[in-house]
């Protein structure tokens, strides 16, 4: 990490650049989407949910209810645009529920 004034970088810049040199940041949506799908999904919700795993642009979440699945399914694309939405950038392209 290259070395600055210090006292003129405030810590939010300190901690992104932190992250962007040592390439923090897929790591970091990959947490992101865990606890965003978590919270905008609900309790109910929850207790279905296995694993959620984001590879490239692509949502992948297991289900242990197939009839909420099948549920869920009709409404990706308002999931995906939530997800995004909370997010605050568009990483998910792709909702696969399994």
């Amino acid at each position: 990490m290259k070395k600055r004034n210090s006292e003129n970088q405030s810590l939010s810049e300190v901690l992104k650049e932190f992250v962007d040199h040592n390439k923090l940041q897929g790591g970091l949506d990959k947490v992101s989407v865990k606890d965003v799908w978590y919270r905008e999904m609900g309790p109910a919700i929850e207790k279905y949910t296995t694993a959620i795993k984001l590879q490239n642009e692509t949502l992948f979440v297991q289900l242990s209810s197939s009839v909420l699945r099948e549920e869920l399914s009709y409404g990706k694309g308002k999931i995906i645009t939530m997800l995004n939405r909370e997010l605050g950038k568009d990483l998910i392209k792709k909702l696969v529920l399994r």
